[in-house]
């Protein structure tokens, strides 16, 4: 089986067992982090216990990178990519240390603010390095597994971290001890993960072309508003790139909706809003659903682009994550929603993998860094507007009939227009520094299978 062979392939490259283990490493210090964070901001009784509350503090902390995010893409395609990770890793641990010195000092207020958004920020950032450091150390042809497998072992990675912190959350005595206690772990991981990166080469991760010695800061700004031009243009051209990273962001404004949804209910229906540590885990209990539905995307996905291209697959798990949003509308009983979760998280992860193989197969790679960092703005931007739209539509509980039938119906409408948009789409040329993928390795087989689902 040709899925069984990619995986040996994959295990086999000592620079891809490295990038993987960085990634594990920091993404179960984001989960640790995360944690931390949601204890002290939406779980605590005195806290954000409304839908505005709520909305507001993921606007906080997500709209400050869609605004500053797309000057880091030309960086990521400036900078050695295994020198950013190795620093910006050490740097955030440090500030993940004095977001604690801050809160023993100051407590959970304004003061953590700042501290929390360059964290975070950093850790988006950090993704998109990793996503575009990823092809250059496999082949081509065998990227689309390593899309299956490495964005969901980094997001079961996430949430082991954020079940870790929840445990320390729930066995610590309450007090600073059991508020610091996840951060403090997240940052001996950050600290991990710089350690490991430094088994690669400072150029292994490309970029494949470093530019000459920099010109002054302003300059550089200047300069960085006109690659990102020029990688909108690209991606513009190239056309399959543009199309799913519209569609996408179209359902990450679904997901930052049920998000949303999720909290409030964790908070004030599927447990008494009086006990914040019993919402915490009936929170936990329902992202752990969703989280396997990521596992079981990692499983199905590579086998069935054996016979659907990503460009298919995409709208199949739109389609398909509809069906766990229907149980949704029916019913907000506490087993039956994570049925629907597993099912919706199934489709979210299975689509995010066909999406990052077509970015990262149709973009060259001079723009391949822009690139992402325009796929995590488009996220982050999407994630606000769906906490701005919350505010107007959900209730204090969180859980609405018509709006979650409602995200049902825009969900089909999104996969109905990539549809119709990618149907005079097939047969395009590989982008230079990136390839095809199905196309090239089976000319005759999901190619065709495509053409006969688009007609």
């Amino acid at each position: 089986m040709r899925l069984i062979e990619d995986l040996r392939g994959l295990a086999a490259v000592p620079a891809f067992r490295t990038l993987l283990a960085v990634r594990l490493a920091s993404q179960s210090g984001d989960g640790m982090l995360q944690a931390g964070l949601a204890s002290l901001f939406f779980f605590q009784p005195q806290h954000m216990t409304g839908v505005g509350g709520v909305a507001m503090a993921l606007v906080v902390m997500l709209l400050p990178f869609s605004l500053v995010g797309p000057f880091t893409g030309p960086l990521i395609d400036r900078w050695r990519r295994r020198q950013t990770l190795l620093r910006a890793n050490l740097l955030r641990g440090g500030l993940v240390l004095l977001i604690v010195v801050v809160l023993r000092a100051a407590g959970a207020g304004p003061a953590l603010y700042p501290l929390v958004l360059v964290a975070l920020g950093m850790s988006r950032f950090l993704l998109s390095v990793l996503s575009a450091g990823l092809p250059q150390v496999i082949d081509r042809e065998r990227l689309l597994v390593a899309n299956s497998i490495v964005p969901t072992l980094g997001g079961a990675a996430t949430a082991v971290g954020a079940a870790i912190g929840l445990l320390l959350r729930l066995l610590l005595p309450a007090g600073s001890a059991q508020d610091a206690a996840s951060l403090l772990a997240a940052a001996l991981l950050y600290c991990g993960a710089a350690a490991i990166v430094t088994r690669l080469g400072p150029d292994q991760l490309g970029p494949s072309r470093l530019p000459g010695p920099g010109p002054a800061v302003g300059a550089v700004l200047a300069a960085t508003a006109t690659d990102l031009a020029r990688a909108l243009a690209h991606l513009r051209r190239r056309g399959t790139p543009a199309l799913a990273l519209t569609t996408m962001s179209l359902h990450r404004f679904v997901y930052g909706m049920q998000l949303i949804t999720l909290i409030l209910m964790a908070r004030n229906l599927l447990a008494i809003p009086q006990d914040a540590d019993a919402g915490l885990a009936v929170f936990g209990a329902l992202m752990g659903a969703m989280i396997a539905g990521h596992a079981l995307a990692v499983v199905l996905t590579p086998v069935a682009h054996e016979w659907v291209a990503p460009q298919a697959w995409v709208i199949l798990c739109l389609l398909g994550g509809t069906v766990g949003q229907m149980i949704l509308v029916a019913t907000h009983d506490r087993q039956w929603v994570m049925a629907g979760l597993l099912i919706f998280g199934l489709g979210v992860q299975g689509a995010k993998i066909a999406v990052d193989t077509i970015v990262q197969a149709d973009t060259a790679d001079a723009y391949r860094g822009r690139a992402f960092a325009i796929y995590d703005v488009l996220f982050n931007t999407s994630e606000c507007l769906a906490a701005a739209a919350a505010v107007l539509v959900l209730p204090p509980m969180g859980w609405s009939r018509g709006v979650q039938g409602a995200l049902v119906v825009m969900v089909w409408a999104v996969a109905l227009w990539y549809w119709r948009r990618m149907r005079p789409r097939r047969g395009l040329v590989p982008a230079v520094g990136g390839t095809r993928l199905l196309a090239a390795r089976r000319a005759g087989g999901a190619h065709s299978v495509t053409r006969r689902f688009e007609r």
